[in-house]
């Protein structure tokens, strides 16, 4: 790893084993031009050859230069309006009402390690030997403001990470209008762009779609990163597969209103660009203020999309989830939300946890309904006052039990929200975000507190903490479950309405962080009706999120397959639910529902007291499986091998970092009637280790494992009369394969 300057201290390369990334500062104009990003090349002393111009009909910015138009330089933090007509990276608009802006380049610092983000989350290093990091600075003489822009390279990982701040150093205020984390423009339009879209109970469905001319873009304005789109972007050659080709990944540690855009040009220049959304985003710089964007963490992959989520899976499993848990395999849990709903009291609570513990089973989480008059959803939100009705020891009380029984207890808090009918809403109204003069739309029958507002955000830390700190507590399910409307803060001034959005994630932040502060040992899992906050933000504070509300095992295929895009197994919220699954009806095998959810928390979420002694017998064995392979699951190398968006059949498996063992999952969604062969093709084996499958008495090579396959034998419906004897396949059938290398 390194960062190297030349002699002129005009040309930057940043490498690594894997990854090279090279641009230059303009002659004239003292700009930033991109030269090249991807596989790692050798460094020379002059990359300037790499620079193309041609004089095009065109605006240009210096007379008698007919080569001079920004329009036709590749760059990296590109501004709007002096010869280049894309979308920019950035845009300020001044007092006097002009948006023309002209950073130049004044000095650059190298400093080892890794700087921290203000207020904001991050990925981060241990030691300063395991990262580099280029910090430019470029000054707009005429606005008198600084900008800095931050590269991060990492040993050993195909890793870039990407930042910028404004510094407003003169007298006058301005204002920002875009802010943008990073900018890349590459030389051609050879790429499709592979993203996650979906909606509530179908999160994070693979999409892509060839570059064409113009703009593509996913994108949230919701007041968070949604269940619509999830703040990562992919360009994939069209030749790229899940194991082959080359891949750059995008994605944005933020969990509010994001762009990620590549726009292509005539000339097939594809700018690619992720940030904050510049849509009802205007930020007020006073002077002496600075504006931190948030980072984007790019990654660069030369064994297809698979490549690019494992360097991603390492990075946030090891450099972005942080505290005590992160290194720690996570409890198995039961979750009372589909057992119960709001129709709980202590004894059923009681009875729940008595079976769990009989089976296994860690930790018990207590869902929605357990404060205020909380008996459906209509009510209560922000009245964390415990039901004594329901749970006349309170929280403390039935904490303590369930800790006598064996378990650990969680517990489900909404800190975001309010119900019009509380005490909080009486004495404060003006703590809603709404438009004054203005119909306030609901979500879920609740409104969205105006965590832009210091006060709001300890009020609640408060109300949370006198819980927290009186009851047995080792785990929080943070929920959210509705977007923002009508956005408007009044504590704020009229020319700073266009702050609401990111004031109030970093209020989000606030909160965690004070939390995490005081109680470092609670697993915090984060949710927002399923998975709409489900972004390396959130990771930062919260190891894990519910991945979706939708707990049908067919369904998340999809979902997980889709999440683990980005994001580690690990960090994945899954559970066995009960059948007819809630959402889709659908029954389910109680063994493929667990096959399914082995790969991500695992856990349970339905009434175990009403369930027969043999399907009581299966989770007994479904908790004992986990509990012996959660560190691999938690810690190994990830496949994808088949895909539920193109094929009836899914699989995925996990390697361990040494190659000594290996869990394969097949599922096949709906039986066929005297179907073909199948062999299924595994990867990330050692060709020349020798491997069992738990089981079977025959052994096999590594190589055998991955060119060859497993045999999946007795795959047949309505066979003829020699056959008969195997047991008949069904719809929603799985199989696990534990895989250990013979000594």
């Amino acid at each position: 790893m390194a960062i190297r300057v030349n002699e002129t201290g005009q040309e930057f390369h940043l490498y690594n084993d894997t990854t090279s990334y090279v641009f230059r500062v303009l002659e004239k104009s003292n700009q930033l031009e991109h030269l090249y990003y991807g596989k790692r090349i050798q460094h020379r002393h002059s990359f300037i050859h790499l620079k193309e111009r041609e004089s095009r009909p065109s605006s240009n910015m210096f007379e008698g230069d007919h080569t001079s138009s920004l329009e036709h330089i590749k760059q990296e933090y590109p501004s709007y309006g002096t010869t280049d007509f894309r979308y920019p990276a950035h845009m300020i608009t001044n007092q006097i009402g002009s948006h023309i802006t002209n950073f130049q380049f004044r000095h650059y610092e190298i400093r080892k390690g890794k700087p921290a983000l203000e207020g904001l989350p991050a990925t981060y290093v241990e030691d300063d030997s395991e990262a580099e990091t280029l910090e430019i600075t470029l000054v707009d003489d005429v606005l008198k403001s600084r900008l800095v822009l931050s590269y991060t390279i990492f040993t050993g990982r195909s890793v870039l990470t990407r930042n910028a701040k404004f510094i407003n150093e003169g007298n006058e205020a301005f204002y920002l209008n875009n802010a943008m984390s990073a900018n890349v423009d590459f030389p051609d339009d050879d790429f499709e762009m592979v993203h996650l879209n979906g909606a509530w109970a179908r999160e994070a469905h693979v999409d892509w779609q060839p570059l064409f001319k113009g703009n593509q873009s996913v994108s949230s304005s919701r007041g968070a990163s949604s269940h619509v789109h999830n703040p990562f972007l992919a360009l994939k050659r069209p030749d790229a597969t899940e194991h082959f080709g080359e891949v750059y990944g995008f994605s944005l540690v933020y969990s509010g209103n994001f762009l990620a855009q590549v726009e292509v040009d005539t000339y097939s220049v594809s700018r690619i660009m992720m940030g904050i959304h510049p849509f009802q985003f205007k930020w007020k710089l006073n002077p002496n203020e600075a504006f931190q964007t948030p980072e984007c963490v790019m990654v660069y992959s030369e064994t297809g999309l698979n490549g690019m989520s494992q360097t991603y899976h390492e990075l946030y499993r090891n450099r972005l989830v942080r505290g005590y848990w992160r290194d720690k395999s996570r409890p198995i849990l039961i979750n009372n939300w589909e057992a119960t709903y709001f129709q709980f009291n202590e004894e059923k609570v009681l009875n729940i946890v008595e079976a769990a513990k009989d089976l296994g089973i860690e930790l018990f989480v207590l869902d929605d309904g357990w404060f205020g008059e909380r008996h459906d959803d209509t009510s209560s939100l922000g009245d964390w006052f415990v039901n004594t009705h329901k749970l006349p020891n309170g929280i403390k009380g039935l904490s303590e039990k369930v800790e006598a029984l064996g378990l650990q207890f969680g517990l489900w808090f909404e800190p975001e929200m309010v119900s019009k009918d509380t005490k909080l809403f009486e004495k404060y109204p003006e703590w809603v975000i709404s438009t004054p003069n203005r119909r306030q739309s609901h979500g879920r029958n609740q409104f969205v507190l105006d965590f832009s507002r210091d006060e709001v955000v300890d009020y609640v830390f408060d109300m949370m903490d006198d819980i927290i700190s009186t009851s047995k507590i080792s785990y929080i399910k943070w929920d959210m479950n509705r977007y923002i409307t009508e956005a408007y803060s009044t504590s704020l001034d009229v020319d700073q309405q266009g702050e609401v959005f990111h004031r109030y994630i970093l209020g989000v932040y606030k909160l965690y962080e004070r939390l995490i502060e005081k109680y470092p040992k609670i697993l915090f899992e984060s949710c927002a009706g399923g998975g709409a906050r489900f972004d390396p933000g959130l990771l930062f504070y919260a190891p894990q999120t519910w991945a979706s509300d939708d707990t049908d095992a067919i369904e998340r295929l999809k979902i997980q397959y889709g999440t683990s895009m980005i994001y580690p197994l690990s960090s994945i919220g899954s559970h066995v639910s009960a059948v007819p699954n809630h959402q889709v009806g659908r029954m389910t095998p109680i063994d493929t529902r667990a096959n399914v959810a082995y790969f991500g928390t695992f856990g349970y979420e339905l009434d175990i007291t009403k369930v027969s002694n043999e399907e009581k017998r299966a989770i007994k064995g479904q908790v004992a499986f986990f509990k012996e392979y959660r560190h691999l699951i938690r810690t190994g190398d990830f496949y994808r091998l088949l895909s539920p968006f193109n094929s009836n059949e899914v699989s995925w498996m996990v390697v361990s970092e040494d190659k000594k063992e290996a869990i394969v999952a097949y599922y096949k969604v709906l039986a066929k009637p005297n179907d073909k062969y199948y062999r299924l093709k595994l990867k990330g084996l050692d060709p020349e280790k020798l491997y069992q499958m738990k089981g079977m008495t025959t052994s096999h090579y590594g190589d055998e494992l991955m060119n060859i396959g497993i045999i999946l034998s007795r795959d047949y419906v309505n066979c003829v009369s020699e056959n008969e004897s195997h047991s008949h396949p069904h719809d929603y059938q799985s199989k696990i394969f534990v895989i250990t290398e013979i000594s």
